[in-house]
This record gives structure tokens, C-alpha cells and sequence, in this order.
């Protein structure tokens, strides 16, 4: 498929690969500079180089072949399931892993992960969100570890995306950040979008902002190098946790994305992941209509840098 755009007046010289990659949000980097190479994207129809620098009034063209339909395979993946029946499926999803496919995630996601966990127990997923977000009601980034819950049947699918949709989940968050909040307990109600300029952040700045609400409450202090808070998302948006607390002040510990260098390493402690994880989950089961909740706490890499958080400040050891 080809398309053209002018890159618009006031654009700051930048690689052309950076300013595509903040653009094209389903292309990674390393994909769009095989693009550049091969000819397939252009300025001013020459072809350029990755390091060429872009600037306002540029007529840029792409020719980004189209993906070869996708045939989902079953991984031998390892899953904590919490719960299962013949309708649903909880688990606790580790950091690290991809919640579903996409271009550069074609393997080693969580879905592939389901199909072989039904394959080889004999059971259904839903087909609600087609073939490549079989069962997915809702997801967790990359990064981020926590509760999730899989619909097994199109019937569970769309009762628990209802749920969702009307905010009767009940859903909390915990997360390390950087510095303290001064309140100890507070609501941040700030509206967010896919950022104006930067295409794979979301932030105030953008052209679509939807209303998003989060309560927050800090459970522990470490000095006053970091905190451990506690996180009510009253609406769901994507990265809504991170922006929101970096809107305060806090962004959290190892997702430099929102807070840069800085949260990645703290007090001489090495920042592994983006410290946030899914620890409780509550919805009405699907077709009894009985609240089920589930909870989980942080897994050992949070553990370990809220340890090293309370030992550098000579504190009692950090929960566990």
C-alpha cells in the first residue's frame, strides 16, 4: 500500500526513522529502516537514507508492503491460571510477555500461549475478537504483570465487556514511583489521547482527548527516593496509569517513555521493568452472575527493587 504526506510546517529536523517511528505506531523501527533500505520509503521521490533529517515540506512516500495473512499457533508457553471453567479462564500474566499479536509480535504472546493451553486441555475461546485477540476482553501492556481474565465463550465475552464498558470491574493497581506524592491519597481526573506528535505515547496533547480518571493512595514511603502507591482506575485508557502519575510529578519507576533516564535507576538501584502490576480483578461471572475477585500480589523483580529501596534507606525489610 502506498501513501504519501507532507511533513507539516514547524516539524523540528529529526532521522527520518524517528520521526516515522513516533508516526506509524504499528511499524517498529527496525522494520521501517529495512523500508528505507530497500528503497520502499522516500523523500522528494530519492532514496535516503535511516539518518536522513526530515524537514517541514518534505513529500514523503511509502510503500509498506501488506502483511501475509496470519495463521495463530499454539506455544508451549507457561501460564499461572487462578481460575477456570467452563466460561472463563483467570490468570496472572508475568511481565515480558506480549498480550497478542501484532507486526514484530508475531510469536511468544500470551494468546499464543491460550491456544495451546486449550488445545491441549480441550477447551473454547471466545471468537469475539477475532482471530488474532481470540478470548481478549481487555489487555496489560508488555511490561506489565498482573491479573487478567479470558472469556471462553463468545456468551462470557460479551458479559464481561460489558462490565468493563459500564466500570463495574473492580480493579486495582500497584505500582513503585519516583519521589513521593505529597497527598497521600488523591484523584487525578485528566483527560488523555494519542499524543500530537509523538504517535506511540498518549498525553494531553492530542486531537482526541477522552475523559480518565485514577485514585491514587501511597501504602509506603522509601525516604523520599520512591513510593509504593496504590491505583483505582475509574476508566480505562491505554497508558492511563503512567501518564497520569507522571502528570503529578511520579512517573513510575523503570518506564522512561514518561519519565526518562532518571527512573531507571534509583539510589544506584537498577530499574528492571515498568514497576506496575494488575493486583486485583472483580466482575460478576458471566452466567451465574456471582462477584468473583482475585487478587495477587507484586511478583519477585517488584519485590526485589522495594527491598533494595527500604534497605538503601534503613528501613524494615520491604513486604513481600
Amino acid at each position: 500500500m502506498i501513501t504519501e504526506f507532507i511533513v507539516t510546517a514547524g516539524e523540528q529536523p529529526k532521522r527520518l526513522d524517528v520521526f516515522l517511528v513516533n508516526r506509524e505506531r504499528d511499524i517498529s523501527r527496525s522494520a521501517l529502516q529495512r523500508l528505507i533500505e530497500l528503497g520502499r520509503i522516500r523523500i522528494n521521490d530519492q532514496i535516503v537514507k535511516a539518518s536522513h533529517k526530515i524537514k517541514p515540506g518534505d513529500k514523503i512516500t511509502m510503500d509498506v508492503p501488506k502483511p501475509e495473512p496470519l495463521e495463530l499457533k499454539g506455544e508451549p508457553i507457561p501460564l499461572e491460571v487462578l481460575y477456570e471453567d467452563d466460561q472463563l479462564l483467570v490468570l496472572n500474566k508475568p511481565a515480558g510477555i506480549v498480550a497478542h499479536p501484532a507486526p514484530g509480535n508475531w510469536t511468544g504472546t500470551l494468546v499464543n500461549a491460550l491456544l495451546h493451553h486449550f488445545q491441549t486441555s480441550g477447551g473454547t475461546v471466545s471468537t469475539i475478537g477475532g482471530k488474532e485477540r481470540p478470548g481478549l476482553v481487555h489487555r496489560l501492556d508488555k511490561e506489565t504483570s498482573g491479573i487478567m481474565v479470558i472469556a471462553k465463550t463468545d456468551v462470557a465475552h460479551r458479559a464481561l465487556a460489558a462490565q468493563f464498558k459500564l466500570h463495574t470491574i473492580a480493579r486495582v493497581y500497584e505500582a513503585l514511583v519516583w519521589g513521593v506524592p505529597k497527598k497521600g491519597h488523591g484523584l487525578i481526573e485528566l483527560a488523555i489521547g494519542r499524543d500530537t506528535k509523538e504517535r506511540k505515547k498518549f498525553s494531553p496533547r492530542t486531537t482526541s482527548p477522552k475523559a480518565s480518571i485514577t485514585e491514587y493512595a501511597v501504602d509506603r514511603r522509601y525516604g523520599k527516593a520512591a513510593a509504593h502507591v496504590l491505583l483505582y482506575p475509574r476508566t480505562g485508557r491505554t497508558h492511563q496509569l503512567r501518564v497520569h502519575l507522571t502528570s503529578i510529578g511520579h512517573p513510575i519507576l523503570g518506564d522512561p517513555t514518561y519519565g526518562g533516564r532518571k527512573v531507571c535507576l534509583v539510589g544506584g538501584i537498577d530499574i528492571p521493568r515498568v514497576m506496575l502490576h494488575a493486583r486485583t480483578l472483580g466482575f460478576r461471572h458471566p452466567t451465574s452472575g456471582a462477584w468473583q475477585e482475585f487478587t495477587k500480589s507484586f511478583p519477585s523483580d517488584m519485590a526485589a527493587v522495594a527491598e533494595a529501596l527500604a534497605v538503601a534507606r534503613h528501613e524494615p525489610s520491604a513486604k513481600s
